[in-house]
């Protein structure tokens, strides 16, 4: 995963103050609760010694959210009275949290974004008046097909899903424009270079379903899984609602008649959410698939310099690390050494005294290792629960340069 999202923090200097807050709108008053929240944060932020300027630029952002429904947080992250960074959090934390200090406290958000996997996600089913009425023999026919379609990231694409396609036409005429449909999701598919596809059909649409997939690529073919699910269900709206039988939108786009003002996007989570989480979660994207066979290999030939702080540490500070490995719980000591200026990580002061790191001072270990990373180009990878647990709970892929890299090992 790239962390590329994270550098107005990470690039620029503190102190950060930083709030992981839950901001649900499922309760009752919820704008209340927020407040509530957010008073007692404000006033821990303030204790470790926020400015008041700093802790008005959060009073403006706290709570910003409020069009995303149903259950969520929100993360964000000020210094010197300006807002650098505010995150939607597709969960919502734990526990509500606040720090004032030199580095801001990233790892949370960095982990609510893995695995950052690229997908489509269709929605078929099949509208028929006379099937809604409840009478059965409908002819073959009748009725309509609702396609939708839309592609994302997950988890982030839960509460800022992407572009979305709509199509509405009479099933008659479906075995021709099949092959046009499957041609827009296929448009939709490569432009945000999805590597799974979930397709939800209600029970009355499985030959429909299976004309659309046959007109698929085989790259997409190969990665698409079909699920067959309620066209009510909670997540899986009735794609027609808005009125017009096609349409395409995106955030920030103008009316095309499925819902979306001039200004943006209307207020909604993801498509078939709930059936993309039993897809995709505990997966990996395709790059962090191979960044974990690589390092196992590697792993296996040199394990001193493959995982646990120390390998890590030195990875990084001479940028050697490709990518970073975590696994859950983590390990780490209470502080690694960090030189902002820099971006050099030590394990000790005595370490970075001997390196010449004169600026570098005792930071939370979870904030430097993760800042270092992003400092350094470094990706993530956030293995599954059921992956092999790692020294410490941290491994890296070393970054070959030359031939002398690698008879370093």
């Amino acid at each position: 995963m790239k962390l590329s999202f994270l550098e107005p923090v990470t690039g620029a200097p503190g102190p950060w103050a930083g709030v992981l807050m839950d901001t649900s709108r499922d309760g009752e008053d919820p704008d209340r609760a927020i407040a509530r929240r957010w008073r007692h944060l404000r006033t821990t932020l303030r204790t470790q010694g926020a400015d008041e300027a700093t802790l008005k630029a959060l009073d403006a952002a706290v709570g910003t959210d409020r069009d995303i429904p149903g259950r969520h947080g929100q993360a964000l992250f000020a210094t010197h009275g300006h807002l650098a960074l505010t995150v939607g959090l597709p969960d919502p934390p734990e526990h509500d949290t606040a720090r004032f200090g030199a580095l801001a406290d990233l790892l949370p958000v960095a982990l609510a974004h893995a695995p950052d996997i690229p997908y489509l996600a269709v929605v078929l089913t099949r509208g028929d008046p006379a099937a809604a009425a409840g009478t059965d023999g409908r002819p073959d026919g009748a009725g309509e097909v609702h396609v939708a379609g839309e592609a994302g990231r997950w988890p982030a694409g839960r509460l800022a899903p992407g572009q979305r396609l709509t199509r509405r036409l009479p099933v008659r005429d479906w075995p021709h424009e099949a092959a046009q449909v499957a041609c827009d999701l296929v448009d939709l598919a490569d432009g945000r270079h999805a590597e799974v596809v979930v397709v939800c059909r209600d029970d009355g649409a499985p030959r429909l379903s299976d004309a659309l997939i046959d007109r698929l690529p085989i790259h997409l073919r190969n990665s698409l899984t079909l699920i067959d699910c309620d066209e009510h269900g909670p997540d899986v709206p009735h794609v027609m609602d808005a009125g017009d039988a096609t349409g395409t939108h995106a955030c920030g786009g103008t009316d095309t008649g499925d819902g979306v003002a001039a200004h943006g996007c209307p207020a909604r989570r993801a498509l078939a959410e709930s059936h993309l989480a039993q897809v995709l979660d505990g997966g990996l994207s395709r790059e962090d698939e191979r960044f974990v066979d690589v390092f196992f290999t590697q792993r296996a030939r040199h394990r001193s310099r493959s995982e646990g702080t120390a390998a890590v540490v030195r990875a990084l500070r001479r940028r050697q690390a490709q990518a970073v490995l975590l696994s859950t719980p983590l390990k780490l000591p209470e502080h690694l050494w960090f030189d902002q200026r820099s971006g050099r990580i030590a394990l000790t002061g005595d370490e970075a005294a001997s390196l010449g790191m004169t600026d570098a001072q005792p930071q939370p270990a979870a904030s430097a290792l993760l800042y270092a990373t992003v400092r350094t180009g470094a990706e993530l990878v956030v293995l599954p629960p059921d992956e092999t647990l790692l020294t410490d709970g941290v491994g890296v892929v070393l970054r070959y340069r030359d031939v002398t890299d690698m008879n370093l090992l």
